[in-house]
């Protein structure tokens, strides 16, 4: 119904935002990723734009909003995972950025998406399980930016393998020399992103 709503902050907490778009105030729920990326002052002179996610459901209507196209994208992939529904969907976006979260699915890492708030290692190997084909099919990828980009006829180049590889590893917690290191000992021309990162954290473990 809406894609985004643009105007002035009327309010803002932890997990909420009012918008004021033409004299209507837009309550919205929001991620702590897109609280903190949202003016904490002088809020009625600076504009703000938030995505939005219209949840119709029988316990009642919720309007949630999102700081980038991107978050909103990653938080409409999640809820199509059965089980999980917008609030756990908030709380991964609240613990992960799109970038992270999708180093975590490549990386089979059930721990960083268990981290969220009410999202247990049965939950997150089920994300990891339903999302990974998904996100391989419709091409999206972590950038050096650390934002969710959709590239559906990208092929990615031995260069832009590594860059998504090293930003992959470095999210997880690794220095960039180490993950540059081990790196260098992989043919990343042979091999998926994803297998790249599985390759990449074994070497790292032993």
């Amino acid at each position: 119904m809406f894609y985004y709503i643009s105007g002035t902050l009327a309010h803002l907490d932890l997990n909420t935002a009012v918008v004021d778009a033409g004299g209507v105030g837009y309550k919205m729920t929001i991620s702590q990723m897109t609280y903190s990326a949202l003016p904490h002052q002088n809020t009625e002179s600076t504009p703000v734009k938030l995505y939005t996610h219209l949840s119709v459901r029988e316990d009642g209507i919720e309007l949630y909003g999102f700081g980038s196209a991107e978050e909103l994208e990653s938080f409409q992939l999640l809820i199509t995972v059965s089980g999980v529904g917008p609030k756990a969907a908030i709380a991964i976006l609240s613990q992960l950025t799109p970038s992270r979260l999708v180093a975590a699915i490549c990386a089979d890492d059930k721990k960083a998406i268990a981290a969220a708030n009410g999202i247990g290692p049965k939950t997150a190997a089920r994300i990891i399980l339903e999302l990974k084909d998904k996100l391989q099919k419709i091409g999206f990828t972590s950038d050096d930016s650390g934002i969710l980009a959709n590239e559906p006829t990208f092929v990615a180049s031995s260069s832009s393998k590594r860059s998504d590889a090293l930003e992959a590893l470095m999210a997880l917690g690794y220095s960039k020399n180490e993950a540059t290191a081990v790196l260098k000992t992989i043919d990343v021309d042979a091999l998926e992103l994803d297998d790249i990162i599985r390759l990449a954290l074994k070497k790292i473990m032993k």
